[in-house]
């Protein structure tokens, strides 16, 4: 399958990411890559080995002459975001990803995440330990695994293991730029068993959807107004209240990084109520769409009868407390940098919100570019849903990366970006989680930069990335390799 790839240039570059497409990689469910990548290294003759968490290293010996060279590290995750179109059946276990080349020269994929995020950083690496063509020190390939879930591989990776000095991060999205800082973050996670009464004769269920919003990275897309469909649907469910509406179950996005694009909720309210729920609703949606307009224009809003029969529903005082904490909760820019212009410093995603039989379940995502920030902001989340009974634990915490503007491993970028593409590039902070906080964290003495090609619309179904900057960030990778071995 996508065979169309291996047409594009650079070839070696496309044949291993056509091999990323076809070997599905969600997080957690990296094994059957690995295992291929390991057979192509043995192949190529090239050492591997696994640290404990399944973390790969592939290495090259220098180039003849070159064993002097500083050693450097190629560095990207195996894992990619499992998102899809609502109606799609992919099952990104078992079926391969099918790209699509557009006549706008961009690539996407079909009702699906692309993969491009971060399987180009890992087909750019692989092309680059079989080019035999190329002048350089002693190599090594990093790919780690879950960075989009929880970056369990980087968190676990083995201290004393790497032996470069140089890392080159190959997980940015922007042509034209280098990131030298991004934030750091922590996932905040919600649950409370709530107290539920029967459904009376007088009430009816109805289900209500909000769908049709763009989503997009939780990171790198929190600060451009788009939709959340966490938070607007809680802001409806609010609004209906005067409607006596109480919550039965609640189903919204899909994983705590990427914008949520879709929310379903459940509601029993009383019969004599439906007809002014469906004008509110109605009303609603008109005012929404108003508000992104411009910025997010496909939502839709609906209030219909609902299929399911339901026998409970919360109470109505547990209904109101959590739509109440819900809506008070943190979602979005929280605070803008003082120090780096134009960047987020500090947000939260309410990425994942669940009801169930009266079991709720939230995970956030909070980000911020100041470690003290992101302890803050999981802090009040404690404190707000700590107000309904909830139980709150902060998990999977990862520090920033704190930037070194003065680095030779910059200063050679810039060079090199001047002399082929005729511009310096932006240097940048970005407010995602790249690994590169939580290396530097294991190994202190390491230069870092992060580039890559320009792709847009990363965690979500309209991922894309433009095929032309895939060159230029092939060309400059290679530039600088054979550079840092002078």
């Amino acid at each position: 399958m996508n065979e169309h790839l291996e047409r594009l240039e650079p070839q070696p570059l496309w044949r291993h990411f056509r091999t990323l497409c076809n070997t599905p990689r969600p997080s957690g469910h990296e094994a059957a890559l690995v295992a291929r990548l390991e057979q192509w290294a043995d192949e190529q003759g090239l050492a591997h080995d696994r640290d404990a968490f399944g973390n790969l290293r592939l290495c090259k010996p220098a180039t003849p002459g070159c064993e002097g060279a500083p050693g450097v590290i190629l560095q990207a995750h195996l894992d990619m975001v499992p998102q899809a179109n609502a109606g799609a059946t992919h099952d990104f276990t078992r079926d391969p990803v099918r790209t699509r080349i557009g006549d706008d020269g961009w690539l996407r994929g079909t009702d699906t995440t692309l993969g491009a995020d971060n399987g180009l950083g890992v087909a750019a690496a692989l092309a680059i330990l079989e080019d035999d063509t190329l002048s350089h020190g002693p190599l090594e390939a990093l790919f780690t695994l879950e960075e989009e879930t929880s970056m369990g591989g980087a968190l676990n990776l083995a201290e004393g293991w790497l032996a470069g000095e140089l890392l080159l991060n190959l997980d940015s999205e922007d042509r034209g730029e280098v990131y030298i800082g991004c934030a750091g973050g922590a996932d905040v996670v919600v649950e409370a068993q709530l107290p539920t009464a029967p459904v009376a004769e007088e009430e009816v269920v109805m289900r209500l959807a909000l769908t049709g919003l763009k989503g997009g990275h939780s990171g790198m897309d929190i600060h451009k107004g788009l939709g959340s469909a966490n938070r607007l649907l809680v802001r409806v469910l609010r609004a209906l209240e005067g409607c006596e509406v109480r919550l039965v179950d609640y189903r919204g996005g899909t994983l705590r990084n990427a914008l949520p694009r879709e929310a379903f909720a459940m509601l029993a309210l009383p019969a004599d109520q439906r007809e002014a729920a469906l004008a509110r609703v109605a009303a609603l949606e008109a005012e929404l769409r108003a508000e992104l307009a411009g910025v997010d224009e496909g939502l839709a809003l609906a209030l219909e009868p609902s299929e399911q029969a339901a026998e409970e529903a919360l109470t109505a005082q547990a209904s109101h407390l959590l739509v109440a904490a819900l809506h008070a909760a943190p979602c979005g820019v929280e605070r803008m940098s003082s120090e780096v212009p134009g960047v987020v410093e500090t947000s939260n995603n309410l990425g994942v919100v669940n009801l169930e039989a009266g079991r709720f379940y939230l995970c956030a995502l909070v980000r911020s570019l100041r470690d003290s920030a992101t302890a803050d902001l999981a802090e009040r989340f404690k404190a707000l849903f700590e107000l309904i009974g909830a139980r709150v634990r902060v998990e999977n915490a990862y520090p920033g990366w704190t930037p070194q503007p003065d680095s030779e491993l910059l200063e050679r970028f810039c060079r090199l970006h001047r002399e082929r593409l005729g511009s310096d590039p932006a240097v940048k902070v970005i407010h995602a989680g790249l690994e590169c906080g939580i290396l530097g964290g294991k190994y202190p003495h390491l230069e870092m930069i992060s580039f890559g090609p320009l792709i847009r619309g990363a965690h979500s179904p309209d991922e894309r990335v433009e095929i032309a900057s895939v060159g230029e960030f092939w060309d400059l990778l290679r530039a600088l390799v054979e550079d840092l071995a002078r």
